[in-house]
C-alpha cells in the first residue's frame, strides 16, 4: 500500500539493515535451497519511527492497556521510547524503554522496571505490524498477561481542515499546512509545526507550536495534540487517529486566552491518510 514519507531496530543483530530501515541485498534466486533447514530464519525487521501497540488482557478484570511511542536505533544502541496507558499502575508520562533479544523469527523486548513492573513483548514484526503477547512481572500490575498486536503509524500528511462544535452547537472551520517531523524527541514523541487559519473572528490566523509529550503540537502512537496560538487566544486539541487510516483525527478542544473561550468537539482531515 502507499505510505507517507516518515520511517527500531531492536537487536545489534539488525545493523546491517542500515539506518535508514530498509532490509539488506535479498538471497539470490535459488539460494534459499542451498540452506540448511537447521539454520535459523532471519526475523522480519521491523520500521523505524512512530508505534502503537494495543494488549488485550487474558486476565479477568485487567483493563486494555496501550504502549506508544518510537522505535529506532541511536548509533550502535537501541532506542525504544514508550509510555503505558489504561492502567492505574503506571504512569503515563513515564518515558519507558525497552531492550531486545532475537530467538529464530521471534523478537522479545523487555522493559526497564516502572515502580517494581517489568513489561515484555514477545513476538513477531512484519514491516508495519506486530502481532504476539505481553507479560508484566512485579508489581501493581503483576500476572497481567495477553495478546499483542502493533501497528507503525506513519507521517500523518501536510494538509489539515476540519470542523469545531462547541456545547452551544455553534462550529467553525479550521484549513492549515501541517509538518511532521521525522525525528523523535527523547520522549518517544514526534513534533508537529505549521500554520492554521479559522474562520471566525475568535481566532483568524495562528502558528502550530511544535511540542512533547504532554504539552504543545505532536503525535504519539495515535494520539494527536495541536496548541495553535493567535493573537486572539490559544486554541488546543487532543484527539486520536481513526485506525482505519482514513487520515480522520477525532477529539477535543479548548480555546482560552482571548475574548472567546470556548469548549468542545472537533473532527479533523489529515490529506494522504496514513496507510498500513
Amino acid at each position: 500500500m502507499a505510505r507517507l514519507e516518515i520511517i527500531l531496530t531492536l537487536s545489534a543483530t539488525f545493523l546491517f539493515w542500515g539506518c535508514g530501515g530498509a532490509p539488506g541485498p535479498g538471497s539470490a534466486p535459488g539460494s534459499a535451497a542451498q540452506v540448511p533447514s537447521s539454520t535459523p530464519q532471519t526475523p522480519t525487521p521491523p520500521t523505524f519511527g512512530n508505534w502503537q501497540f494495543n494488549a488485550a488482557s487474558s486476565v479477568l478484570g485487567k483493563p486494555p492497556l496501550t504502549f506508544a511511542g518510537n522505535i529506532g536505533q541511536a548509533g550502535t544502541a537501541v532506542a525504544t521510547a514508550l509510555h503505558v496507558d489504561g492502567s492505574n499502575c503506571f504512569d503515563p508520562l513515564t518515558t519507558v524503554s525497552f531492550a531486545s533479544t532475537v530467538t529464530g523469527t521471534s523478537t522479545s523486548l523487555t522493559s526497564a522496571t516502572i515502580d517494581g513492573q517489568v513489561v515484555t513483548f514477545t513476538g513477531n514484526f512484519s514491516g508495519y505490524a506486530f502481532n504476539g503477547t505481553y507479560k508484566i512481572n512485579g508489581g501493581c500490575d503483576a500476572g497481567d498477561q495477553g495478546t499483542l498486536t502493533g501497528i507503525n503509524v506513519w507521517n500523518i500528511g501536510n494538509n489539515l481542515s476540519g470542523t469545531f462544535t462547541n456545547s452551544a452547537k455553534k462550529t467553525f472551520d479550521v484549513v492549515g499546512k501541517i509538518t511532521e517531523s521525522d525525528i523523535a524527541s527523547s520522549d518517544g514523541s514526534f513534533p508537529i509545526t505549521g500554520t492554521a487559519t479559522f474562520d471566525t473572528p475568535c481566532l483568524g490566523a495562528g502558528t502550530i507550536q511544535p511540542g512533547t509529550f504532554p504539552s504543545g503540537s505532536f503525535i504519539l502512537g495515535m494520539s494527536v495534540a495541536l496548541e495553535v496560538q493567535t493573537s486572539d487566544g490559544t486554541l488546543t486539541f487532543l484527539g486520536t487517529l481513526d485506525p482505519s487510516g482514513s487520515g480522520a483525527v477525532t477529539g477535543k478542544y479548548t480555546v482560552s486566552g482571548g475574548g472567546c473561550d470556548d469548549t468542545g468537539i472537533a473532527v479533523l482531515q489529515v490529506a494522504g491518510a496514513w496507510d498500513y
